[in-house]
């Protein structure tokens, strides 16, 4: 696994900050909790991942019990235009580092009381602004202009998802 930079680390200790002094005034956390927050090891994950942008690592122990390993974040979070979307990503790190390990209505009710709305929503972005950023190719499609941003060619297999026309395959360099 890829370690922080010493510039990336300083970054994610800041929002370790952040978002556990939010977390103590939203009441989510508690003082054991909160230590257990301040010391969790914090660090990135590959650059090539799109889907993922966050992750809680345990490692499974001899006796089945779980240990915390790391909560990794992806790095393009550490810039200071993602900034307040890597904020609320570390916030749901760490919802699953006190315990919430499933996404269930417990934890969508606790991950719903972060205060910035617009950050909370920013994933889909995220996740397309990471794509367009990997693609190689983009599969077009000639009736509605839409296009779709891949890292492999779709050689005449796929269709629009709008019109159903056969998408045309185009290198990544050639969008504008």
């Amino acid at each position: 696994m890829p370690r922080a930079n010493p510039v990336q680390q300083k970054i994610l200790e800041q929002l370790r900050h952040d978002v556990l002094r939010e977390m103590q005034t939203l009441h989510v956390v508690e003082i054991g909790g909160a230590a257990l927050l301040e010391n969790v090891n914090l660090g990135v994950l590959r650059s090539n991942a799109t889907q993922r942008h966050g992750a809680t690592r345990w490692q499974r122990q001899l006796d089945g019990s779980l240990e915390l390993q790391v909560v990794d974040l992806h790095p393009d979070l550490l810039v200071d235009n993602w900034r307040p979307y890597a904020a609320f990503v570390l916030f749901h790190e760490f919802l699953h580092v006190l315990g919430h390990m499933a996404h269930d209505a417990t934890f969508r009710r606790l991950e719903r009381l972060w205060p910035d709305r617009d950050a909370a929503q920013q994933g889909k972005a995220f996740t397309h602004a990471r794509r367009l950023a990997r693609a190689q190719w983009h599969w077009f499609c000639s009736t509605c202009k839409q296009h779709y941003p891949r890292q492999r060619r779709g050689s005449g297999r796929y269709l629009c998802k709008s019109c159903k026309t056969v998408l045309d395959d185009v290198p990544a360099k050639d969008i504008q």
